[in-house]
């Protein structure tokens, strides 16, 4: 999850006929979408589970994009700047990247000041809403992001975990999942969050000392539960200035997902409003933190959005199934 959530709710899309892998990058347990249009330049877009969806305006006028004004979302104060949307260039063949579900496929597009704002460096950013009405599968240690089509069945050798929407009058009202798994010996419920970033300081990679960039995928935690599990076992390794040399990170030894126990996996602190506030008011229940790529990148996932379902396979650095 980044802070960042300009709002296109999903809604039910067709699969297509065939499975397509599409043009990516896995960079330290994160994944970018790189498709190319069809006079040669290249888009660099960030995909997250538990983020927006949208183009830069820096990016828009890069690729001389067709921009529209839109109209103004119901309740939005009149004096606020008009919103606007921009349409997807032609994509070379085998470079291309599914439209986006609403707004007749176009992105909405973030004014420069804010990107800026909020340190967004990339393109763009590929979220719920355009995951939401697929079934996709990420093949972390394959470094391999697909877009299941209709004859998808789901794989015999994986375990199958229900994820929780909200829903209103039987009417999904976005796509954050939240799934449950164990940490502690105790079941708890995160955001499944492919796009979880942490960016360590300079200590914080000292004491790491791997060959990682700075800025990578992590899990996130609630203060609560952080001080709980530090409590508990003063065993745990904490970094105390990790995230951007400020805020903390403690390494649980062992979590279990979907029957498989992987770890260590690092969970970045963050305050308890962040989750149980903010971001528990777009899902179906209270969510404790995010379970980010760094735990995910031990499992071949896939994520049945219409299903509501989630599959695992563990094939890297797997201690074993889940008692």
């Amino acid at each position: 999850m980044l802070p960042i959530l300009i709002a296109a709710l999903g809604s039910a899309v067709p699969a297509a006929d065939y499975a397509v892998t599409l043009p990516t990058l896995f960079v330290a347990d994160r994944v970018y979408a790189v498709p190319r249009t069809s006079d040669g330049q290249s888009l660099k877009l960030y995909t997250d589970t538990g983020g927006g969806l949208f183009i830069t305006q820096a990016a828009a006028q890069r690729l001389k994009l067709r921009v529209r004004l839109a109209p103004l979302a119901e309740g939005t104060d009149p004096s606020a700047p008009q919103p606007s949307l921009a349409e997807l260039p032609a994509f070379k063949a085998g470079f291309s990247i599914p439209v986006p579900p609403d707004n007749e496929g176009r992105l909405p597009v973030m004014p420069t000041e804010r990107a800026e704002k909020n340190h967004f460096v990339d393109d763009g950013m590929l979220g719920e809403a355009w995951f939401g009405g697929h079934v996709w599968t990420w093949d972390y240690p394959h470094q391999h992001l697909t877009l299941e089509g209709k004859a998808w069945k789901p794989d015999a050798k994986a375990a199958r975990v229900a994820l929780g929407f909200p829903a209103e009058n039987g009417e999904r009202g976005n796509n954050f999942a939240r799934i449950t798994v164990r940490i502690d010996g105790k079941p708890i419920d995160l955001l499944l969050d492919t796009g979880a970033t942490t960016t360590l300081g300079e200590d914080a990679m000292k004491t790491l000392g791997d060959d990682l960039p700075a800025e990578r995928a992590t899990s996130f935690i609630v203060d609560a539960q952080f001080k709980e599990w530090r409590t508990a076992h003063p065993d745990w390794r904490v970094i105390e200035k990790a995230d951007r040399g400020k805020m903390p990170a403690i390494e649980v030894p062992v979590i279990d997902v979907a029957g498989a126990s992987v770890g260590p996996v690092w969970f970045t602190w963050r305050p308890d409003q962040a989750f149980h506030e903010y971001m528990s008011g777009m899902m179906d229940r209270q969510v404790e933190g995010a379970l980010g790529g760094n735990a995910l990148a031990h499992f071949v996932m896939t994520i049945d959005y219409p299903g509501a379902a989630a599959y695992f396979r563990c094939t890297r650095a797997c201690k074993g199934v889940a008692q």
